[in-house]
């Protein structure tokens, strides 16, 4: 798993804060664009807590992941 979920928050996180740019300058509704933006720290932040969580799991079962 080692950093995909991460990259996956990162792209999230991007497309928060794209679309928090389009409503608030195009779509001419900015506390909608504000409220969207502030997503992308969240979605970074839990994407890699889960990540350690699920390593820290793997950890405890002993799985390995050898798909890298």
């Amino acid at each position: 798993m080692s950093g995909q979920l991460a990259k996956f928050g990162l792209m999230a996180s991007l497309a928060s804060i794209a679309g928090s740019l389009y409503l608030y300058f195009v779509g001419n509704d900015e506390m909608l664009g504000i409220f969207v933006g502030l997503w992308a720290p969240t979605l970074i932040l839990a994407t890699k807590e889960i990540e350690e969580w699920l390593d820290i799991l793997d950890s405890v079962t002993g799985y390995e992941d050898t798909d890298q």
